[in-house]
């Protein structure tokens, strides 16, 4: 018959000192899973939600990113009145778009990172929702003026109200900041595309943004635009593009989250496997006399793993306790694919809360195998003898 689970609650609560020990032990490796992991998912989720559902993003043949990408001034020509392509007071809702990177020193630090700077044009805020500015005030085209998001000016020395920046020889001075909605454009700043132009000596573009009128439009024109071989270039939704943006980053976090969290698991497990022992040693006489009153063997090991999954369980409540206040705090890592910051949030789901709780589960298990088979093994007579 099997063992009623006040048996368990019992010695757990007896146990206070050792419960807790193990318990936080799992719950700091759990915590520990969950930020990594976390960070990870924060920059899918930025990515994810960066692209315009009507939105056609045209970059060079064979380019992975619009840093090595290359559009000149007649493919421009050319793209500008293609049929289904949106118009506003008779003029397309076509937006080209440079970019370049400046280093900048982190806040605090003598180290920095590269900060992706956009030139663009008045469309290009028509074409991106949620894209706000929360002080001060928009460029004015043809100045040396720059607007700069605002989790930028936060992470990096010169780059809020009033400071100033180079691109290349020219300065700039940010003259508003801006939010984004935690879409990809929080990672930069924007200055005016002409002035751009000149400050780099570079007078074509690394990307176009149209707005297409419906799906059925942007797989038209999308192909249409693929398919010109005097173009040489390709057209994919911008929702596609910066989902296909999520993979290396994200990927090298997951990578280190299951790395550092496998390492910690291990030591979890032989604490917890230490405390089994413990408790198999303290409860000896006790385990024979469960046997001798008519508790079969599997009755007395799956009492000992379900207590060991309880401790585990707590210590997973631990972790997600100890993470959960990272969830929306904002921080940065370097993109792979533009070889600059991008600025994102934690982002704690309930999903990656259900696999926390699976992994700790399964750090009690693996920790309560042996000695709850030691138990389980004990002859009644040599259980009853011992002292």
């Amino acid at each position: 018959m099997a063992l009623p689970i006040r048996y368990n609650i019992r010695n757990l609560t007896v146990r206070k000192g050792s419960t807790l020990a193990t318990a936080l032990t799992i719950g700091l490796t759990v915590g520990v899973f969950l930020m990594v992991m976390s960070l990870a998912r924060g920059i899918d989720l930025t990515l994810a939600s960066s692209g315009e559902p009507n939105n056609l993003i045209v970059v060079r043949n064979g380019a992975t990113a619009e840093l090595s990408s290359n559009v000149d001034r007649n493919s421009l020509d050319a793209l500008k009145y293609l049929d289904g392509i949106e118009q506003e007071n008779g003029e397309p809702l076509v937006s080209p778009e440079l970019i370049t990177l400046v280093y900048k020193a982190r806040k605090g630090m003598t180290q920095g990172s590269n900060v992706t700077v956009r030139g663009v044009g008045q469309v290009a805020t028509k074409l991106r929702s949620g894209f706000a500015i929360s002080s001060g005030r928009m460029f004015q085209p043809g100045l040396t003026e720059a607007v700069v998001s605002k989790r930028i000016a936060e992470r990096f020395q010169g780059m809020g109200l009033g400071d100033k920046f180079k691109v290349q020889a020219t300065e700039y001075t940010v003259v508003g900041l801006f939010d984004a909605g935690g879409k990809a454009w929080e990672s930069e700043a924007w200055i005016d595309i002409n002035s751009m132009q000149s400050a780099t000596n570079r007078p074509s573009y690394t990307s176009v943004l149209l707005r297409v009128h419906d799906d059925h439009a942007m797989e038209d024109l999308s192909k249409r635009i693929s398919d010109d071989q005097k173009l040489q270039l390709k057209a994919v939704s911008e929702r596609k593009f910066y989902e296909d943006m999520e993979g290396p980053a994200s990927t090298a976090m997951k990578w280190l989250g299951r790395f550092v969290s496998a390492i910690m698991a291990i030591g979890a497990a032989f604490a917890g496997m230490n405390t089994m022992y413990a408790a198999v040693a303290r409860r000896t006489k006790e385990i024979g006399t469960l046997r001798l009153l008519g508790f079969s063997r599997l009755s007395i090991l799956c009492s000992f793993v379900l207590e060991s999954i309880a401790i585990s369980v707590l210590g997973v409540a631990i972790g997600i306790l100890i993470a959960l206040p990272l969830n929306f705090v904002s921080t940065g890592t370097s993109d792979f694919n533009r070889f600059a910051e991008i600025a994102f949030n934690f982002r704690v789901t309930p999903d990656l809360m259900v696999i926390a709780l699976i992994f700790g589960a399964a750090i009690g298990l693996v920790g309560s195998t042996l000695p709850s088979i030691r138990a389980a093994r004990f002859k009644i007579v040599d259980a009853l003898r011992a002292t």
